[in-house]
């Protein structure tokens, strides 16, 4: 496979740095170019790297003809699409443009001004999630390309999971609950220090968008962002952290992949600092999270743009955090004729991902869910045509990849017939 990075921040460069420790010897990976528009900054990854199979290059992404070019020039057979969001309509027309299969860790999506964006169905939206991407799927199918959206940790390995549930752990999945949290912190940071765990950019639109929810009978419901908080105790020490709703993409896709198996409800939940919580909302309350330009002294500036650069980078602190980090999908349905609960997850420890890929947890873990896309991709064991998502495919292959890769995974089990070691003996069977 030659494959081409777009976009070579944190996770860019883990998902660069998890493929040479997954393929050293060139097995499946037999080029990868590493493109960013801070050239330097690709430079210095392959630069460490130093495989002569790594080679920076330096690309606009807003730039769809130079995305091109690179595909041609380095005869590339997938795009791995590692940029900021509102990047990724592009780098995808030139990825199939192009004749590459792509990959990408989120979509698209495009709100409307308040205050009429809440309420019931697609409205809020003038560009909602995946739809884009979604209705070019005959053109990708009739040139045998094949697109897979929504392939980090979340969406991605999450959904995997989802759909690894409806297939093994349940007769009838009747909700799907996503809960991202961790018990990460910084001992030596201020009471008022904001942490961005996440690219800023991101953050600022996922979190200050619409959130939406699936419902089973009324469809996509939209609430206003950082609404219907709670407190979910998460295992293996990292204990209650509260929780808010947000903008993100499993709603939209496991809905559409698993409804049949009698699905009634998805939901998204993420944990978020206090502090980051009051500056999101002060960010949105003065206007910053537009993305239109403002004049300002004869220039025109991109409000988001400034919050995002003058913000505390994600990467300045890396070294000092501490804690854990844990992405799980909450099911609950019937198995053989009794109710089940079980919370199927991927926990990664901050120290652990320092001391083996040299980035932050958050930034690895979303690598991590995207490697292991590309390496199945690479090595055949997932193939298709169109434009999918991670629950389109069979998430066997996948799981025994993480299982390879020690890329951790666990399941808890709540008050049920089935033990946790029943579980366990299936994992041991499957992986």
């Amino acid at each position: 496979m030659k494959l081409l990075v777009v976009g070579c921040g944190g996770v860019g460069e883990s998902i660069i740095k998890i493929l040479k420790e997954r393929d050293p010897d060139g097995t499946w990976l037999e080029k990868l170019i590493a493109a960013d528009y801070d050239f330097p900054k690709a430079e210095r990854i392959t630069k460490e790297i130093n495989d002569g199979r790594f080679l920076p290059e330096k690309v606009d992404a807003t730039k769809k003809e130079g995305i091109i070019e690179l595909i041609q020039r380095h005869q590339i057979d997938l795009v791995m699409d590692a940029a900021l969001p509102f990047m990724t309509n592009t780098i995808f027309d030139a990825a199939y443009e192009g004749n590459a299969n792509y990959i990408n860790m989120g979509v698209w999506c495009v709100p409307k001004e308040e205050p009429d964006c809440y309420g019931i169905g697609k409205d809020c939206y003038t560009e909602f999630m995946a739809d884009y991407n979604l209705s070019k799927s005959r053109q990708w199918e009739e040139k045998n390309l094949l697109a897979i959206i929504g392939l980090g940790i979340e969406p991605g390995t999450i959904d995997v999971f989802a759909r690894f549930a409806a297939d093994y752990l349940f007769d009838k999945l009747e909700t799907i609950d996503v809960k991202d949290g961790g018990n990460l912190e910084n001992p030596n940071g201020g009471k008022d220090d904001v942490f961005f765990g996440f690219n800023v950019w991101t953050m600022l639109d996922e979190c200050m968008n619409p959130c939406v929810t699936w419902d089973g009978e009324k469809g996509f419901l939209c609430e206003e962002p950082l609404s219907d908080p709670e407190i979910f105790d998460f295992p293996e020490g990292i204990g209650p952290i509260k929780l808010y709703k947000i903008e993100h993409e499993e709603p939209v896709f496991m809905s559409r992949k698993l409804a049949d198996r009698g699905l009634k409800r998805v939901t998204y939940k993420i944990s978020l600092d206090d502090n980051l919580v009051h500056a999101l909302k002060a960010v949105k309350a003065l206007g910053l999270r537009s993305t239109k330009p403002v004049p300002v002294d004869g220039a025109q500036i991109s409000p988001r743009d400034f919050v995002a650069k003058v913000a505390p980078q994600p990467d300045a602190i890396d070294g000092k955090m501490s804690g854990k980090i844990c992405g799980g999908v909450l099911c609950e349905g019937i198995k053989n004729g009794h109710k089940r609960k079980v919370f199927l997850y991927q926990i990664t420890d901050q120290q652990e991902s320092l001391e083996r890929f040299g980035t932050q947890a958050v930034v690895s873990q979303t690598g991590f869910g995207a490697a292991i896309g590309i390496e199945l991709l690479g090595r055949g064991l997932w193939k298709g045509t169109g434009v999918q998502t991670p629950e389109c495919f069979d998430p066997l292959p996948y799981m025994k990849l993480m299982r390879e890769a020690n890329f951790y995974f666990a399941l808890s089990e709540y008050d049920s017939p089935y033990k946790t070691q029943n579980d366990q003996k299936l994992f041991n069977e499957l992986f």
